[in-house]
């Protein structure tokens, strides 16, 4: 059978684009290299209020463990202040139950979902991709279809068989390690981070509370050597005395370099982590990677109506992504950059300046008015923005 579209990956990404290609009348395949969707897990499952507003989905009980209203900014040598600032306002989400679910909305708007389906290569007519090779609980197959929309995660492999540039140093990538533990202290309705070497170099320490004492904790570090030690390391030395059970271990890697230089070409469109549309401070890509695949169904309905698959005609999706998303993906790379010039002394500084100032205002544009009355980072600033 051809397909309209093919979307490679069943993680947000690649749900969101085949349920809207689906809702809007292509014949739409997904493709997802898991037995099941949504494990293993790759995120610590905080949502904001934003994102079930763009996307239209409803935060349901089914899939939301908490109701989020604040967050606690913790520094290295215990300075700390919390904001109920709306921007941190959402849930957390169990992500397994989530990710089917999107998959599950996607097959009822008439997609077809394929697990246990690994893409070991692309169909090319006159150099542009059109269609897919791949293994599944059946043997392997062969696909066509009009464009392909690969959402396969970081590194993409189906980017490159397509000749794109999506990979990612080391040095790029944010490690991860994450334990759902049990018996933990926390408040219901706060996530909490910590800052500073002690807790996380180069990244932080998260913990996303899920409810009747449980949390996802989690941490995300920048490794630069092989020698430096890995984010186990700090989450183990975290939990250590903390008297919890652990429940579950996850670990993987985000890419906080910002995206991938070019996310089009004939036959072909790359959106989530595959992509980099992840923001670069916090490594948050859900609400992203949601916009962004909205774009990318959006322009493939476009192209499939006027039978327009060329490179050319697809460059649009890149066009509306970055002028939507672009400047506030190449702000936060920059605002991370500062951060990462900090000494534990200043950071903790930092943090603690915003002790008992009305927390409700802050943003990443506060933050950075914060940090001008450090010379050192006037400087930094100066360079970068």
């Amino acid at each position: 059978m051809k397909y309209d579209l093919v979307v490679v990956g069943g993680r947000v990404a690649g749900s969101i684009a085949s349920y809207h290609a689906a809702k809007n009348g292509l014949r739409v395949l997904m493709l997802e290299r898991n037995p099941e969707i949504g494990t293993p897990v790759q995120c610590a499952g905080g949502v904001s209020d934003s994102f079930f507003k763009s996307t239209g989905i409803k935060p349901l009980p089914e899939f939301t463990c908490t109701r989020i209203n604040a967050a606690t900014i913790n520094g290295p040598y215990g300075a700390s202040f919390t904001t109920r600032n709306p921007i941190v306002r959402g849930y957390i989400i169990e992500r397994k139950i989530f990710d089917k679910y999107l998959a599950l909305r996607a097959a009822e708007a008439g997609a077809d979902v394929l697990t246990a389906s690994n893409v070991k290569g692309l169909i090319f007519h006159e150099g542009s991709v059109s269609g897919v090779t791949f293994r599944g609980p059946d043997g392997t197959r062969e696909v066509e279809s009009d464009i392909v929309i690969a959402a396969d995660g970081i590194q993409s492999g189906v980017g490159r068989m397509a000749r794109l540039d999506t990979r990612f140093r080391p040095g790029k990538l944010c490690s991860c390690a994450q334990y759902e533990v049990a018996g933990f202290d926390v408040d219901d309705e706060t996530m909490e981070f910590y800052f500073g070497s002690t807790f996380a170099p180069s990244g932080y320490l998260w913990v996303f509370p899920k409810g009747d004492g449980r949390a996802n904790v989690g941490v995300g570090i920048r490794r630069t050597r092989c020698s430096d030690n890995g984010p186990l390391h700090y989450l183990n030395r975290f939990i250590s005395g903390k008297g919890c059970s652990k429940l579950e271990f996850n670990a993987g890697a985000v890419p906080v370099a910002g995206p991938i230089r070019r996310t089009y070409t004939d036959g072909l469109l790359v959106a989530g982590d595959a992509a980099g549309q992840v923001d670069p401070l916090t490594g948050g890509g859900i609400h992203i990677a949601a916009e962004c695949a909205m774009i990318a169904a959006d322009v493939a309905i476009e192209a499939v109506e006027s039978q327009r698959t060329d490179s050319s005609f697809l460059s649009k999706y890149e066009g509306i992504w970055r002028d939507r998303i672009g400047k506030n993906l190449d702000r936060s790379l920059k605002f991370r950059k500062v951060l990462d010039g900090l000494s534990d002394d200043e950071l903790d500084e930092l943090i603690g300046s915003f002790d008992g100032k009305d927390l409700n205002s802050i943003s990443k544009i506060s933050l950075l008015q914060v940090l001008r009355y450090y010379p050192k980072i006037l400087g930094m600033l100066k360079n970068m923005l």
